[in-house]
């Protein structure tokens, strides 16, 4: 393996997705020296996320382009929740945000406004193509070690699951505590393998977080009995000027479908204990069709996708000369649509410490510096709340027995024709997260 003469910078973040690219953006725009590793060597075109909650879109208006992704999107003003074919009451946001609504926008297009700013404040932060293979906290800050990845056969980025990760979990090439003196890698280098050193390490790199499993930091949670599949199609309705959600809360398990740009909508179904492998848009349509009385056209598919549900939380977010934000730092149910929001937020409260990470140059431990342990439980507190919500939404959708689903209905009916529907257009459009 050629060895390529190290790089330097104060903030190294692991990942270049939604988190990772945001936080890098934020840096970047107060003058840090900050560089990414991110292990896909081309943009994705997985639209996998797209529920951008107000706090989001706040957080995206701290980088410059919250209104470049409101043209791009589908704003959600509200839903209606159905059962049995016939509609229990609506949420409406207007209340609950002073937007008024949350806005669909596909992930690869949210990851591509954001790479743009990040081009345009540092060109060079970026580095796609790049697989960490270890990780060496010492005094001095942490250096890291990484190679190369060839590049995807063309068709190979396809949709995929939703627990896809930008970093494989290895550890492995351990650099000295001690290392010698780097120097900047030559322009256009193709060598193999990369080191650098930063003063701080940022895992942004998802749920199988390869820098969380190097730092041996330990995660708790659980697996639920719960999965789904999911896919985007053409929308008959979509010439109608407001394109709201449904939630059908039927017997069988729970329907969703939300509206997206370009005339298209995402259902998700609720498919028992078991994943349907088969990732078949027909079979999908199927018991969209069955249950709900929809019938989106299968041959019209752009992304299908099956997931389970879990739920997991590092005991500890901050070490030595590293933190994890976003999935690596906690993962929850993707029901609800909470984890991109979570993961700026925790950006948001990273951003102003990494930002006098000179302050810290002199330090051992981070967690003896002000500030970081604060931050550490804000953000767990953060996401158990999230959780919480995210278990709450996953066993309401449940199959259950037909008298149970008939009660289900009438207490949903009746607290969506109360002042209760205003608490939960508030908690689902995460209003609680609002930044004062």
């Amino acid at each position: 393996m050629t060895e390529q003469p190290a790089l330097r910078c104060e903030v190294l973040i692991v990942g270049g997705g939604p988190a990772g690219l945001f936080l890098a953006a934020l840096l970047a725009q107060h003058g840090v020296d900050v560089a990414v590793l991110e292990r896909r060597t081309a943009p994705s075109s997985d639209s996998r996320a797209i529920g951008l909650h107000p706090s989001a879109l706040h957080a995206l208006g701290e980088v410059g382009i919250a209104q470049q992704a409101a043209d791009a999107g589908q704003p959600i003003r509200g839903g209606e929740a159905r059962f049995r074919g016939r509609g229990l009451g609506a949420l409406r946001f207007a209340r609950a945000s002073s937007d008024g609504f949350v806005l669909a926008l596909p992930q690869s297009s949210t990851e591509a406004l954001l790479e743009a700013r990040l081009a345009a404040l540092s060109p060079s932060a970026l580095r796609r193509g790049w697989e960490v293979t270890g990780l060496q906290e010492s005094a001095h800050g942490v250096v890291v070690t990484a190679r190369r990845i060839a590049p995807r056969r063309t068709g190979d980025e396809r949709t995929r699951s939703t627990d896809d990760d930008g970093v494989r979990n290895t550890s492995e090439n351990a650099p000295s505590d001690s290392p010698e003196p780097l120097r900047a890698a030559s322009p256009g280098s193709r060598s193999s393998s990369l080191s650098v050193q930063a003063e701080l390490v940022v895992g942004a790199d998802g749920a199988r977080s390869g820098v969380r499993e190097m730092l041996h930091l330990c995660t708790r949670g659980r697996h639920y009995p719960d999965s789904y599949l999911m896919g985007d199609f053409v929308d008959p309705t979509a010439a109608r000027q407001d394109r709201d959600a449904a939630v059908h809360l039927e017997q069988e398990g729970v329907v969703e479908s939300f509206p997206l740009p370009s005339r298209r909508r995402r259902w998700v179904v609720h498919t028992g204990n078991s994943v349907l492998r088969g990732n078949s848009p027909d079979e999908l349509v199927e018991l969209v069709r069955e249950r709900t009385g929809n019938a989106p056209d299968p041959d019209t598919v752009s992304m299908l996708s099956s997931f389970t549900v879990r739920r997991r939380a590092a005991d500890r977010l901050v070490t030595r000369r590293c933190v994890l934000i976003g999935d690596a730092a906690h993962e929850i149910s993707p029901i609800g649509g909470q984890g991109m929001t979570l993961a700026w937020l925790d950006a948001l409260d990273l951003a102003p410490l990494a930002a006098r990470i000179d302050v810290v140059t002199d330090a051992r431990d981070l967690r003896t510096v002000s500030g970081w342990l604060r931050f550490e439980r804000s953000v767990q507190r953060r996401a158990r709340t999230a959780g919480l919500i995210a278990a709450a939404n996953t066993v309401l959708g449940r199959p259950t027995s037909a008298p149970l689903a008939v009660l289900r209905a009438t207490a949903v009916r009746a607290a969506l024709h109360t002042p209760l529907r205003h608490l939960l257009a508030w908690t689902y459009s995460m209003a609680w997260t609002r930044r004062h």
